[in-house]
């Protein structure tokens, strides 16, 4: 292949929609360092607590390739926020604390949502380092929302749907 989507994915150009693709996916994922490291000090469950240091090791992952990409390819990245100030569980005010079951469903949602916006990334990518990329992102989420599922069964925190219990026969039209 020739031009100038040819040879070596680094070498070629990222289009527009690639651009705000990593810009975006890594200022949300500075946000939600943020938000991460305010849980750990929120949370009481020390399994819950590997979790999401878990996260904030994912997390730092992402930033740390998106952000060489953008630099790479001459974009400034989005800044960083400071690092939050450590604060201990019991400081922090029971009406203003978030509870262990409150951090595990919103860590899912964040897990969930982060692999809507790697499959969306992932699929608008023509480069072939950037795909893949996201999909390793999208597969290491599901890891962690996989890993949350379990926490939330063991620990009764998970709060399901209306389940089906009986099969019901169907109806005769």
């Amino acid at each position: 292949m020739s031009g100038v989507l040819g040879g070596s994915p680094k070498d070629e150009p990222l289009h527009y929609g690639e651009i705000y693709g990593l810009w975006q996916f890594t200022a949300s994922a500075k946000m939600a360092l943020s938000a991460f490291q305010a849980y750990r000090y929120h949370a009481g469950d020390r399994d819950l607590k590997v979790i999401i240091d878990d996260f904030i090791d994912q997390v730092h992952r992402e930033i740390k390739a998106c952000d060489k990409l953008l630099r790479s390819n001459g974009f400034m990245a989005p800044p960083e926020l400071p690092d939050r100030p450590s604060a201990k569980l019991d400081d922090i005010p029971a009406g203003a604390r978030f509870t262990d079951q409150e951090i595990a469903a919103a860590l899912s949602s964040s897990a969930a949502a982060g692999m809507v916006v790697c499959s969306q990334a992932a699929g608008i990518s023509i480069r072939e380092d950037l795909g893949p990329m996201y999909m390793k992102f999208h597969a290491q989420m599901a890891a962690l929302g996989l890993a949350l599922l379990h926490l939330n069964k063991k620990k009764g925190w998970l709060v399901p749907p209306p389940l089906q219990l009986k099969h019901r026969e169907p109806a005769l039209v």
